[in-house]
């Protein structure tokens, strides 16, 4: 049992679903979930161990921002034998060729965090997706026809309400497609425990033009997130539910 998680050895899966919010993490599994069971909810941040399509499968609250997440994403490396985890959350759009509630996959994260630097002695480590789950996520959203998806760079911030936003225009520059503030130090912590991860992101404001979904909106295109995260991570209808290759 781990100290911020309190699940009982067992009750969580080798997939976990990671939203930040705990309140999504519970319409995540009332939403697609069969027998969805409470194995945490430690400090108020919810966790549900249940099936899809036969598969065992949980999700969990991890908080906003990479110090919180890592917390959980450590534990259930380490005290849980957790084998994958996909981040299904929001994003910022950074660039007009991404638009609101279209779909980021993150094929690797730039961050303007002290965290790498610190666990690499102030080299700089490029954290960059499972390739096995990056492919199967791209392959699900392109058999959708209800979401437009993107697969390429996005940015980890510690701030979320930035006070020098022009910072991130080399970022921009340079391919940088979305900002959220946790998949730099999910891929780096799946490096270190050999697991493997994935962030999928939903579109729910635009930088540039101020664009925002609404609470509808917001709704209809985080199900095909979950549903393109919960694809990757354990196989689509057709192939025999098989968890794709890394």
């Amino acid at each position: 049992m781990s100290t911020h998680l309190g699940a009982a050895p067992g009750q969580i899966a080798p997939t976990v679903l990671l939203p930040g919010d705990p309140l999504r993490a519970r319409w995540i599994a009332e939403t697609f979930l069969d027998d969805a069971v409470l194995h945490s909810e430690v400090r108020g941040m919810l966790g549900f161990t249940g099936t899809w399509r036969g598969l065992p499968v949980s999700v969990q609250g991890s908080g906003m921002g990479q110090p919180s997440m890592a917390i959980y994403v450590h534990e259930l490396f380490s005290a849980y034998d957790v084998q994958q985890v996909v981040r299904v959350g929001s994003c910022g759009a950074l660039t007009e060729r991404v638009a609101v509630r279209d779909v980021v996959i993150a094929s690797g994260a730039c961050t303007d965090s002290s965290m790498n630097r610190l666990r690499f002695h102030g080299l700089d480590y490029a954290p960059v997706a499972d390739f096995g789950l990056l492919r199967a996520a791209y392959d699900a959203a392109q058999r959708r026809d209800d979401v437009t998806a993107h697969v390429g760079l996005v940015f980890s911030g510690d701030t979320f309400y930035n006070p020098r936003p022009e910072l991130t225009e080399p970022m921009v520059a340079h391919g940088v497609l979305a900002v959220e503030m946790e998949a730099s130090a999910l891929y780096t912590l799946a490096a270190a425990h050999g697991r493997r991860a994935l962030a999928v992101c939903t579109v729910s404001d635009h930088v540039v033009t101020g664009e925002e979904t609404t609470a509808e909106e917001r709704e209809q295109t985080f199900s095909a997130m979950v549903e393109i995260a919960l694809e990757a991570a354990l196989g689509p209808a057709d192939d025999g539910l098989s968890a794709p290759v890394a």
